[in-house]
């Protein structure tokens, strides 16, 4: 990921407008800021919530709160929780899709 020249920004997430995208199962909520092709978002995930793709854009993803569960297409799965992150890249075999039962914020860049 290579940052696009930009201003010093400060944001209040929570004068972002949220936007709702539904899963397969619950939603999740976005509040977006595009700076060029970066994309910083604070989202929070319903609890039960299931992605309703598998997703192959390259994230840093920060647990904020809650439970969130990451499974690879390949089988693999991951249990993250308040104070972890993953990082995937947009290239290789790292298709994912997140769910979670209890229900999550998350901080992404991508």
């Amino acid at each position: 990921m290579k940052l696009p020249t930009s201003p010093f920004t400060v944001t209040d997430w929570s004068k972002v407008e949220p936007t709702t995208h539904p899963g397969e199962s619950g939603e999740a909520t976005w509040r977006t800021l595009n700076i060029g092709e970066l994309r910083v978002r604070m989202v929070e995930y319903s609890p039960g919530y299931l992605a309703d793709h598998w997703c192959d854009r390259g994230h840093v993803l920060y647990v904020l709160k809650g439970e969130l569960d990451s499974e690879l297409r390949d089988g693999r799965k991951f249990k993250l929780t308040a104070g972890m992150s993953y990082q995937v890249s947009d290239f290789g075999d790292a298709a994912h899709r997140s769910s979670t039962t209890t229900g999550a914020t998350l901080f992404i860049v991508d």
